[in-house]
């Protein structure tokens, strides 16, 4: 089920995808709103899902994760079984910022993060002995041209 923005709400998450750190009265101020109807708004945002959770972006070359891959996974089976091992196995890998199911001759794309090619390397290979995993492609990003999290709340 979509949740329905309106105009207050859309300005409210559009100032916080640029800075989650506001408190509520400078959010307040900042959207032309009085602090308890801004925060009974944040509230409800929360409790819908629709603001997940408020977080910190950090930059991952000036931690010295330079190296960025996606990689593309293809499994051997889609049993009953394999999918779910999968996904489960993803979820507790760290470098693994993202992952996608996707259609097309792959199985899932994963965003994996690492300090260099040998600790990239690794990754793979231990991503090679899950059960299950057939195939993995992998993409290097040679230079970072946009990422964002920010949606396009004026689409909507």
């Amino acid at each position: 089920m979509t949740y329905k923005l309106d105009g207050f709400d859309k300005k409210i998450l559009t100032v916080l995808q640029q800075d989650a750190g506001l408190t509520v009265s400078d959010l307040a101020a900042k959207i032309g709103l009085s602090t308890s109807p801004c925060w009974r708004r944040l509230n409800r945002l929360m409790e819908t899902g629709v603001l997940k959770k408020r977080v910190a972006i950090l930059d991952h070359n000036q931690l010295g994760l330079d190296v960025i891959v996606f990689a593309e996974v293809k499994l051997e089976a889609h049993g009953h079984e394999a999918l779910p091992n999968f996904q489960n196995a993803v979820e507790k890998l760290p470098e693994v910022l993202e992952c996608y199911t996707v259609l097309g001759e792959m199985d899932f794309l994963l965003k994996v993060v690492a300090t260099d090619i040998h600790a990239y390397e690794r990754f793979l290979r231990h991503l090679l002995s899950l059960p299950a995993v057939r195939e993995v492609n992998s993409k290097m990003v040679v230079s970072e041209i946009k990422c964002t999290n920010e949606l396009p709340l004026r689409s909507l």
